[in-house]
């Protein structure tokens, strides 16, 4: 007999959880304060993950096209 348990969750302050935050992939907590200059960091973040994914692709391109 297989009894039927939760999964467990990741806890509230994990990484996993901010990176799905940055790229709004889950909301936000309302009970969390709004604050600006968090609100700015996490522009800034978006906008280095976006950018360094970005460059990984045009590396992985040019690694796979270039011909000696």
């Amino acid at each position: 007999m297989e009894q039927n348990t939760p999964k467990p969750t990741p806890p509230q302050g994990s990484v996993l959880n901010q990176i799905k935050q940055y790229l709004f992939l889950k909301k936000r907590d309302k009970s969390e304060p709004r604050n600006a200059n968090l609100f700015l960091m996490h522009g800034m973040n978006r906008i280095s993950i976006i950018v360094f994914l970005i460059a990984i692709i045009v590396m992985i391109v040019r690694m796979l096209t270039h011909r000696s």
